[in-house]
């Protein structure tokens, strides 16, 4: 039976209009990877701002492989810890339609912490990460991801951890994934590094070579360890790992002298009982090597200037957004699940209502 095949039925009959507030909740915490039980379909009354809030309408919803750990009780990446019948975490585009803030204005674009829902009322503080969305000759769609956490998280990860230079043998493991897909770009097209990738599957392996990877590895069909000794005979410079686990292990043997390691995501571990135990680490010490951890809200400084560079790079071709969109907010739940079955490329989204009609 398709592994989606569940979520698909959950999908099916809902829709959402414009009279109430849609969400999805927490049913239970997730065993294992998520099943359609985790989640609850809830329809509530339009929140209505206060003095100093303001309303906001969702057009977009990013997914994350994160927002498991948080349905799990999990208070990862600084979000608060969600129980059985909490509207399950996400970071969203939306449009201000009232507002009682001094602030912030009708009519504006924003991104930040949405929740699963198609209403919120937010004070717009700095714990929501709220950012306004400036249209940079760009789709509002970008914001979500591209052109949000998930670009800033690729910008900071590669160039103020990783610091690329020109020619640097790069290897980039989830090299399809959100952040994968604008690491490969920015490190081949902008940093000049050759880039070999990672990922699952024939299709997804073709993909990536496409966008900036000059060879790629199928680590479903391939010995990791054997083909990274093929791809990189006199080692790796630079590694930008978004997978943790046994393949992190096996670039480690395989560093060349003053290496450089960036720890962005462990996705094979985040199903596991317990994290990975990296045993082979100290080698690190007989190349000079080193091996950096990043957490993307402590980058936030820079904000303004990494999306302004991102839209630079994709107006002149140097970037192109790699999105796998869900039509419609009742698919959510599906929209998550791609993330561990391996079925999305780039950037998981969902489109709640679509591109707003004018915005500035």
């Amino acid at each position: 039976m398709n592994a989606l095949a569940g979520f698909e039925a959950l999908a099916a009959g809902r829709a959402i209009d414009d009279d109430a507030n849609y969400q999805w909740r927490v049913a239970r915490a997730p065993a294992g990877l998520p099943t359609p039980e985790d989640f609850v379909w809830h329809d509530a009354d339009i929140p209505q701002p206060r003095p100093g809030e303001v309303l906001l309408k969702t057009l977009y919803l990013g997914l994350a492989p994160v927002m498991r750990m948080y349905m799990q009780g999990g208070g990862a990446a600084g979000e608060a810890a969600l129980y059985p019948g909490d509207v399950i975490h996400g970071r969203g585009v939306a449009q201000i339609i009232k507002s009682r803030h001094p602030d912030w204005h009708e009519g504006e674009i924003v991104q930040g912490q949405l929740g699963w829902q198609t209403y919120k009322v937010s004070a717009m503080t700095t714990g929501e990460k709220m950012f306004r969305c400036r249209p940079l000759g760009l789709p509002a769609m970008l914001s979500c991801k591209l052109l949000g956490m998930t670009g800033l998280s690729a910008h900071a990860g590669l160039f103020a951890c990783g610091e690329p230079r020109q020619g640097d043998r790069m290897i980039l493991s989830g090299a399809a994934g959100g952040v994968g897909t604008i690491v490969s770009q920015l490190a081949a097209n902008v940093a000049g590094c050759d880039v070999v990738g990672i990922a699952g599957g024939a299709r997804k392996c073709a993909t990536i070579r496409t966008l900036g990877c000059s060879g790629a590895i199928d680590y479903q069909a391939e010995d990791v360890a054997v083909a990274l000794a093929t791809h990189r005979p006199d080692g790796i410079d630079l590694y930008f790992d978004n997978v943790g686990g046994d393949i992190l292990s096996a670039v480690l043997e395989r560093l060349a002298m003053r290496a450089r390691i960036v720890l962005c995501g462990s996705i094979s571990e985040y199903a596991a009982d317990s994290g990975y135990a990296l045993t082979n680490y100290t080698l690190l010490r007989r190349t000079d090597s080193r091996m950096q951890g990043f957490f993307v809200y402590n980058h936030l400084d820079r904000w303004d200037v990494v999306m302004d560079e991102l839209a630079s790079y994709i107006h002149d071709g140097r970037l192109r957004p790699v999105q796998d969109i869900e039509q419609g907010f009742e698919r959510m739940p599906l929209a998550l699940a791609k993330l561990y079955t391996g079925g999305n490329i780039g950037t998981q989204l969902c489109s709640v209502r679509g591109e707003p009609g004018e915005w500035r």
